[in-house]
């Protein structure tokens, strides 16, 4: 098993100033730790659901720039983007940008968005959720086109359309996509038909068991082999004495990569003195 770190909070000590060293300090101490994907958010309130939603809060897609050029090894991603936020002719273009800058380490993570204050609040608009699913299906095909070099062609869909889809210069790495969910009717078909990955929470291994069985019968309905969808998931919570023990039963199930997540006011010491010293212990599981 590989360990990722996703970063969700930026409420330095030292206030706006500080946030930019820190997260130096942090793509340091993830790439001298062997971490093997570093992602933020794509929001642009902070989540009320768990601080206060006037918190400090980067534009996803910025600051994975900014990492870019402060790592060399680690894949960057958004965890994952709202599909509503940006149109998916441009929202490939700019994970492209982030792929060709960083070297072909760039990851599109992706879901139907559903931070319905966070819209309003910037007058962004926010579909009901049979759209949004709409919106996202489009998405991950115009993506699909946009970094196809061979296909410049139009994009008719239902909700875009788009006279060409050029995208050069063309993506290093794919990108590789990501979806973010365990909705079994929609989210993990879409995993089956269009993703190289999926993310999913973990309440426990019995749920995520079921969620895997759910994406394993889509793959056989659509005719894609499961093992090639690499399977991620969010260790929610505080780390314990007890972590490798708990995510050892998520590795038997299949579980590739396990994404921690540091507090927001000092998280590079929390991967130099926590996170890291886990690398060598999950590795075998």
């Amino acid at each position: 098993m590989k360990l990722g770190v996703h970063q969700i909070a930026f409420t330095v000590p030292d206030g706006t100033a500080g946030i930019a060293p820190e997260l130096v300090r942090l793509a340091n101490a993830v790439e001298e730790a062997g971490v093997t994907h570093l992602s933020v958010m794509d929001h642009y309130f902070q989540m009320e659901q768990i601080l206060p939603a006037t918190d400090p809060m980067l534009e996803g897609y910025t600051t994975l720039g900014f990492l870019a050029a402060h790592t060399s090894t680690v894949r960057l991603g958004l965890l994952v983007t709202g599909v509503s936020y940006r149109h998916p002719g441009l929202l490939a273009k700019i994970v492209s940008t982030v792929d060709v800058l960083s070297g072909g380490r760039a990851e599109l993570g992706i879901g139907a968005a559903w931070y319905e204050r966070e819209h309003r609040g910037l007058g962004v608009p926010f579909p009901p959720t049979a759209e949004r699913f709409e919106r996202l299906e489009e998405t991950l095909r115009i993506c699909r086109q946009m970094w196809d070099q061979d296909d410049d062609g139009p994009y008719e869909g239902k909700h875009y359309q788009l006279a060409e889809t050029l995208c050069h210069p063309a993506p290093i790495s794919g990108p590789p996509i990501l979806i973010g969910g365990g909705g079994e009717k929609k989210t993990l078909r879409f995993v089956a038909k269009y993703a190289d990955a999926c993310n999913l929470f973990t309440p426990s291994p019995e749920e995520v068991a079921r969620k895997l069985d759910v994406l394993r019968r889509h793959c056989d309905e659509v005719g894609r082999d499961y093992d090639t969808i690499q399977k991620t998931a969010n260790h929610n919570g505080p780390i314990t004495d007890s972590f490798v023990d708990d995510v050892a039963a998520y590795a038997k199930l299949g579980i590739e990569t396990m994404i921690v997540m540091p507090p927001g006011d000092a998280p590079a010491k929390y991967v130099e003195e926590v996170v890291a010293p886990l690398v060598p212990k999950v590795a075998d599981l």
